[in-house]
């Protein structure tokens, strides 16, 4: 049987290139629900057809 590999110690990425690790960034970002995201793309296409129908550009 083959031995395991060894679980390697360290910090990841290194900071001081301004790199950071994902998950301290995750910290400060802003969250946003994925059912926001596909109403508010559902209200733009929304919006982009029924001005393309009100300026008759509608096919």
């Amino acid at each position: 049987m083959k031995p395991m590999a060894k679980k390697k110690e360290g910090d990841g990425l290194m900071s001081s290139a301004g790199l950071m690790r994902y998950y301290d960034s995750e910290e400060t970002s802003m969250q946003i629900h994925p059912k926001t995201v596909v109403m508010f793309a559902l209200a733009a296409g929304l919006a982009i057809l029924a001005l393309n129908a009100s300026y008759g550009i509608w096919p």
